[in-house]
């Protein structure tokens, strides 16, 4: 890979984009759980994730009667658009407000189109869930963060896929998680996991194989930056102990994972190869202390 200039890595300080992520969060959540409820179940909850687009964040097409719908926020225009198969088309401003008027745009929306979609209200993954008819508490839009917020994600897709391509085991998608709200991409040993009875349901389809799981939090990740990680489930022993590289990254006890903090990337001569040596190294070490099959599962170079 080339060295490029980091200023393509936008700043992402929590600080400055916090309330516009945590509206974001539930915004995706609401759209999320639209294609949650259209899509067929697929492996590991495949199904659910966003992807990112050419403008921002989109369903991808989700089958709707005879018809195919795709919902994408477009972080360059500012809105959220709906395009079905049958040629009807509809957009929707993004801009400051309350989760609740969101939703209660979004439905309206939605049948305008002729759209009937059932979804639970109750927001995924929060200690503190707000029902989005329910919620003015989130209400912040900032269009610079949200932007700034899309084209950190447009270079991370862009390097999680150039990493994926040398695995030609079973590998997922790059995708974003409405959940969790990160952007991940997993292998799969092809072993099946130790059954694991405290996990609930959604937990056990997404850890019923070992993986090996590289992501990027855009700030929530517990502690308060943008951070890429990586960890492996079942964990190997001596993963704690590992060397990895860049030399900023490291083993943090309290997730249990390795993380490359965003500004310390951004502070690498060239931010690109750092991350895929980040990548590639944790990678190297998960498969190596958990014996998976490297010689069956990857390309030759």
């Amino acid at each position: 890979m080339n060295p490029v200039d980091n200023k393509a890595w936008p700043e992402l300080s929590w600080s400055r984009w916090s309330e516009t992520a945590d509206t974001l969060h539930m915004w995706t959540q609401i759209v999320g759980k639209t294609r949650l409820a259209l899509s067929p179940l697929q492996a590991h909850w495949w199904n659910v994730p966003l992807y990112v687009s050419p403008r921002g964040l989109s369903t991808a097409a989700m089958p709707y009667g005879d018809e195919m719908l795709e919902i994408e926020f477009d972080f360059v225009s500012h809105d959220l658009r709906y395009r079905l198969s049958s040629g009807a088309l509809l957009s929707t401003p993004l801009r400051t407000q309350s989760v609740a008027e969101f939703y209660s745009e979004y439905r309206r929306s939605l049948a305008a189109l002729g759209v009937a979609v059932q979804i639970d209200s109750l927001p995924c993954e929060l200690k503190t869930p707000i029902r989005f008819e329910d919620d003015t508490q989130h209400a912040t839009y900032d269009a610079e963060a949200a932007h700034r917020f899309w084209r950190a994600l447009v270079r991370v897709d862009r390097i999680f896929q150039e990493f994926s391509k040398g695995f030609i085991g079973k590998v997922s998608p790059v995708h974003f998680f409405w959940g969790s709200f990160d952007l991940a991409v997993t292998r799969f040993s092809g072993r099946r996991a130790p059954e694991r009875p405290d996990f609930d349901a959604i937990m056990r389809e997404a850890y019923s194989h070992e993986v090996i799981s590289a992501g990027f939090w855009p700030g929530n990740g517990g502690f308060g930056e943008a951070a890429f990680y990586c960890y492996a489930a079942p964990m190997p022993a001596g993963m704690d102990q590992a060397k990895i590289r860049p030399a900023a990254a490291s083993y943090n006890a309290t997730l249990g994972e390795f993380l490359l903090k965003y500004d310390d990337l951004r502070a690498e001569p060239s931010p690109d190869d750092a991350l895929m040596e980040f990548l590639e190294s944790t990678y190297d070490v998960a498969a190596n202390l958990a014996k998976w099959d490297r010689r069956s599962l990857e390309r030759e170079a």
